[in-house]
Order: C-alpha cells, then sequence, then structure tokens
C-alpha cells in the first residue's frame, strides 16, 4: 500500500499493517509520542490497520485532536474508577473539552471534593495497569444488549437517539466498556499526568427537564511540570473569577427569592454599567446613530411576523396561553423588530439611508437552569443593540464602520488583545433552523467573506452558528476558565425587510427593500462587565472605576478639610468617596486597596495646612504631595486618554 504523508512524501506499507508500527518505521521517537492518527482525513486509533492506499498524519500531544483523544481516554479511566468505586453508578457522557474532560454520573449518593484524592488514587491504579483500550464494532442490538446488561440506561437513551445506518463502536479497557465513536489511546498507561478539578452538576442532555447529574472535571497532560503550570493558572484564575470578585467588590449579587440568571447590580455595578452606557451612546451619537426607546415585551403578532415565535419561541418568556387567550405576549429576546416598525413610520428615500438606530435594550433570553453563570449566562441582559438599513451599495462600507467602532470600543475597555472573530454561517442541513432562501443564504455569505477578506480580518468559519435570518461575524472570548462566550455580533439581514415591507424609493423613483445589519458595539454590558472584572481582577482602570478617588482623613482635625476635597472634586465629576472615621490611616489605606480605588488622597495637618494632598496610588504607592488642582489635572488627562495603566 502508498502511505502518503503530511509532507507530500510517500512510503510503501504492506496491508494490514497497523498505524503505531508505520508510525515506528518512520521514527521510534515519533512512535513514542503517537497517540491516534489520521486517516484520509478521518480521525482514527493507532491500532487500526492500513488496507488501501491512503494520506497519513501522526498525531501528537502538540495537536488539538492528539490532545482530545487523550483527555478522552482519561475520561474513560475517570469512569472506570468511578464504577470501580461506585458500581451502582450510572454512565452519562464524558468528552474532551478545551481545558481538560468532564464525564457525567447518576450517583447512588452524593459526593464532594473530598471524595476526589480516593477516585484519582483509583485512576492512577488503572493507569499503572496499562490496559489495553479495544475497539469493536457493533450492530445497534448488540450495543442494546451491551449496555442493557449493564444497566447503562443513559447509554441506552443514546443508542435510541442514533439515526439509523450509524456505525456503534464499543472500546473496552479491562473490565470497562463504553458506548464511544473514539478514537482513543492504545492503552490506559499512555496518559501520563492529570487532575480532578472540579464536582458540578449538570442536567441530562443539558435539559432542566431531566435528571440532575453529578459532572466531575479533570485535566490531563502529557508532562507534569505542564499540568502544574496548568493548576497554577486555575488558582490565579480563581482570584480573578468575576463570580468572586464581583460579590466581594459589591458590584453584583443574586438571591434565590428574584430567581437564576437575574443578577442584582448593587450601587458600584449600577455605576459601572452607566459609566460604559454613556460612553457607548455618546459614542454611537458622534458616528450617526439616532436613539430609541421601545417596550419590553410585544404581543405574539410581532414575533410571527419577523420569524421569532417560529425559530426562537423556546427561548422566550411567553405570557399567556395561545389556547385560551385572545392576545398572547411575550417579553422581547431582541430589539429588530420593534425598530423595523419605527422604520416604516413614514416614506423613506435613498437620501434617508443609511439609517442607523441604536438602544440600550433590556432583552429576556429563556436559558436552562443549568446554563445559569454570574453575570455571563443570565436570563434578562442590557444589550447594546443597533440595526442599519442602508443600500446594497452601502453595506461595506458600513459594515467597516462597525468593525472600526467596535475595535475602538475595544481599545478604550483593553481588551482588544482578547478578541477573536468567527465567521458563523447557515447549515443547509438545518432547514428548520434557518429563513429558507438558499439564494439569500449564499449571496449574503458570499458578500460578507468579501468584505471580511477585503479588511484582512483574521477569522475561522462555523457552519451552523448563523442567526436564522442571516450570517454574523461573532467575536469571541474566553473567560478566566477557558470558556468561550460570544461578546459582539454583526450580521447581515437578507430576509427581514421583506417580512417587514421595508423599502426605500431609489433614484429613479422605484421602491426597493433595503439591506439591514444587526449589531451591537460593546456587547451584552452584563457579559463585558464579567470580562473586565477578570481582565482587571477588579482593579479598573481609571476612567470606569465606580469609585475614582477616596479622600482619608489623617486626624479628627483636618476633617472638615477632607469634605471641602471631597466636593470639589465631585463638582468637577471625579467620583469620590470619604473616608472620616476615627480609625488609623494604615487600616484606612489597607481597605481602599482592597477596594481597589485607583488614588487615595491623604490629609493630614501639613497638607491641610499648605493646601497640598497626599497622593497615593493603586498601583505605584506613594506618588508625593501637589495641590488638588495639579491632581485634579492629572486624573482629567488619564480619564480623557482612556489611560489603561493606573
Amino acid at each position: 500500500m502508498t502511505v502518503t504523508l503530511k509532507d507530500g512524501s510517500t512510503m510503501t506499507v504492506e496491508k494490514g499493517k497497523k498505524i503505531i508500527d508505520v508510525a515506528a518505521e518512520i521514527s521510534e521517537g515519533l512512535a513514542r509520542v503517537a497517540l491516534i492518527a489520521r486517516v484520509n482525513g478521518k480521525l482514527v486509533d493507532l491500532s487500526r490497520e492500513i488496507t488501501e492506499d491512503c494520506t497519513l498524519e501522526i498525531l501528537t500531544f502538540k495537536d488539538e485532536e492528539g490532545r482530545n483523544a487523550y483527555r478522552h481516554t482519561c475520561a474513560h479511566i475517570l469512569a472506570q474508577a468511578v464504577k470501580n468505586l461506585f458500581p451502582e453508578a450510572k454512565l452519562a457522557i464524558g468528552p474532551a473539552i478545551k481545558t481538560g474532560f468532564y464525564y457525567d454520573f447518576d450517583l447512588p449518593s452524593s459526593i464532594t471534593m473530598d471524595d476526589l484524592p480516593r477516585i484519582e488514587k483509583e485512576m492512577e491504579s488503572i493507569i499503572k495497569a496499562d490496559l489495553p483500550i479495544r475497539r469493536s464494532v457493533v450492530t445497534r442490538k448488540q450495543a442494546v444488549t451491551k449496555m442493557r446488561g449493564f444497566d447503562e440506561i443513559y447509554k441506552l437513551q443514546l443508542i435510541e437517539d442514533m439515526p439509523r445506518g450509524t456505525e456503534i463502536t464499543l472500546y473496552s479497557q479491562g473490565n470497562y466498556v463504553d458506548l464511544c465513536a473514539g478514537p482513543h489511546l492504545m492503552s490506559t498507561g499512555k496518559v501520563k499526568c492529570f487532575k480532578l478539578t472540579q464536582i458540578t452538576g449538570a442536567y441530562w442532555k443539558g435539559n432542566e427537564q431531566n435528571k440532575m447529574l453529578t459532572r466531575i472535571y479533570g485535566t490531563a497532560f502529557d508532562k507534569k511540570s505542564d499540568l502544574t503550570a496548568y493548576l497554577q493558572a486555575m488558582e490565579e484564575a480563581k482570584k480573578r473569577d468575576h463570580n468572586k470578585i464581583g460579590r466581594e467588590l459589591g458590584i453584583f449579587m443574586t438571591d434565590e427569592l428574584v430567581g437564576q440568571g437575574l443578577p442584582l447590580f448593587m450601587p458600584k455595578g449600577a455605576k459601572l454599567m452607566q459609566i460604559l452606557q454613556r460612553f457607548v451612546e455618546d459614542e454611537e451619537e458622534r458616528r450617526g446613530y439616532m436613539l430609541t426607546k421601545t417596550p419590553l415585551m410585544a404581543k405574539s403578532d410581532l414575533y410571527k411576523v419577523s420569524g421569532h415565535w417560529d425559530h426562537y419561541k423556546d427561548g422566550m418568556f411567553v405570557l399567556g396561553d395561545e389556547a385560551m387567550d385572545d392576545e398572547v405576549y411575550a417579553l422581547r429576546p431582541m430589539t429588530c423588530p420593534f425598530q423595523y416598525l419605527i422604520y416604516k413610520n413614514g416614506i423613506k428615500s435613498y437620501r434617508d439611508l443609511p439609517c442607523r438606530y441604536n438602544e440600550t435594550s433590556t432583552l429576556f433570553r429563556n436559558e436552562a437552569s443549568g446554563e445559569m453563570h454570574g453575570l455571563t449566562r443570565v436570563r434578562q441582559f442590557t444589550l447594546s443593540d443597533a440595526h442599519i438599513m442602508c443600500t446594497p451599495e452601502q453595506v461595506e462600507d458600513e459594515f467597516k464602520n462597525i468593525l472600526d467602532l467596535i475595535l475602538y470600543i475595544e481599545d478604550c475597555l483593553g481588551i482588544r488583545d482578547q478578541i477573536t472573530y468567527r465567521f458563523s454561517k447557515w447549515d443547509p442541513k438545518k432547514k428548520a433552523k434557518y429563513i429558507d432562501n438558499p439564494k439569500g443564504w449564499n449571496d449574503t455569505q458570499a458578500l460578507m467573506k468579501k468584505i471580511l477578506d477585503d479588511i484582512g480580518l483574521d477569522y475561522v468559519e462555523a457552519d451552523g452558528e448563523a442567526a436564522f435570518y442571516g450570517p454574523k461575524l461573532d467575536l469571541q472570548a474566553s473567560n478566566v476558565w477557558g470558556k468561550e462566550d460570544t461578546i459582539i455580533t454583526i450580521q447581515i439581514d437578507f430576509g427581514l425587510a421583506e417580512r417587514f415591507d421595508m423599502t426605500y424609493v431609489d433614484e429613479k423613483g422605484v421602491k426597493q427593500r433595503p439591506m439591514i445589519i444587526h449589531r451591537s458595539s460593546i456587547g451584552s454590558y452584563e457579559r463585558t462587565i464579567a470580562m473586565l472584572i477578570e481582565r482587571y481582577a477588579g482593579a479598573f482602570p481609571l476612567w470606569m472605576s465606580p469609585t475614582q478617588v477616596k479622600v482619608l482623613a489623617l486626624t479628627d482635625r483636618t476633617a472638615g478639610r477632607c469634605e471641602e476635597i471631597s466636593a470639589t472634586l465631585k463638582k468637577a465629576g471625579i467620583r469620590t468617596e470619604l473616608d472620616l472615621r476615627n480609625e488609623k490611616i494604615g487600616f484606612k489605606i489597607r481597605e481602599a486597596q482592597l477596594e481597589k480605588v485607583p488614588y487615595m488622597l491623604i490629609v493630614g495637618d501639613k497638607e491641610a495646612e499648605a493646601g497640598l494632598v497626599a497622593v497615593r496610588s493603586r498601583k505605584n504607592g506613594d506618588i508625593g504631595t501637589m495641590t488638588l488642582e495639579a491632581f485634579m489635572a492629572r486624573v482629567r488627562q488619564e480619564v480623557e486618554s482612556f489611560a489603561l495603566d493606573n
């Protein structure tokens, strides 16, 4: 058989030769680090045989697919250990993820973090045993019989969900058998080092109507030094987790009486959101946007016209029952239908375009309970929303202008280096998910691709991630735990102008359909605030800090002067707090540091008599005495330049 390698070279091997032996023939060193292979574009185990001419790529831990197989094998080792320790446990799913792996179990009794060392010890025994991992292709009936024999009720559901004709494979290691597509390592002993990291709850199939299972997370590496570095990074992540810092700093809270996914913004958090909102709305106005204010709910009739009722109803909060009520309402999941009606209020000429409507919108999404997390996944959120109605000839310039606005905001926030870009396209196989207009999809996707390529944007493509009415550019960012979320989207909409009968009169007096671009500029304020908390560990840049300056009285004698200084700062628009408590100055300074206040002004007898303030920086400590006017000029300069390093 002729095997073509990644570098284009070829080699001749005997038919039936195992891939691991081919790897050894290439290099003994390669065989030692080989994990899986890609044959004719398909990922396979190293124990598979060469049966035809093919392309072959040997994958190691350096390759994403190799890492995934390594960690997926570790997930199976975790499942085997849990079954050994808790024979009545039922297996659900156990995939590799970006940061490691997890496995979901239905356990006979609850477990805690204190149980993880015991499970790890059992996993180490399985790895030390170096059990061969074997793949077998079975019929649907054989798979059902095997899983029924093990009483694996969740695996039986997975088999039932598989389309007819799907190849079904089982993987076994020792006494453990799992339903799995693979590929896997050749034996358990190939796993070098791992660590179990977390226990959470997870609904079966992510549906809150299903049973809550126990999810055990872990990670695995091929080098102990890399595992150590990762665990140290995770410890740092805990310190930066917005869910922890945000609560400690009094930015937001949650309460069971209110409900999941409904955060309460406390004074500092509300001030931070107000600062960001004013910044965004002012910048958008400078760039030609017109502000709208629309209702938080509407009749189902509106969502039926827009298509949300057909494509998005499960994600909406519906008020009423169509079978019983004359009028059914729903909380809005997005703003676009409302702004389209504003556009339709009066005849539009080509001279009126582009027409840019923006709105700081409160929106509602009926997220599953198991998906709720801090400020990143909520049921009510605030979006910097906008829709641009324009002529086809204006689409490219408008798209570029939108991206320019977004990049400017990212630079001011200091988060541009955290953003990656995803071109999200439709999947023609999922017809029910999208507006049925193949030509519209193909034309619009080609247009968006041209724009992105002209800009020179570095992006990845993702099929099946488009909005139901058009393709989009998603701006992605990862939190401190490595989980990626969409921060901002720009969407080109080819369908809704027709649904809403939106028109403009062109130069020849003929009615035409406008093109529509949906966009955000800072995204969901809640999700962006979470990102900022983690980026700065709560120590926000001066311009966005809820409290910019804290005035500290050294003695009771200087309290009056401190009050005058505070009043002067506030009158100048500098966000100031006053600390006149009868406490030692060291205690006051430490408290202000813990609150992440950028500047402290300390006023003792000498400063009060000389008309000066002793300035202490959050970052640099004492920076000397100066006049209040000089300090205010310093603050104004930092704020106006959106300085990030203070």
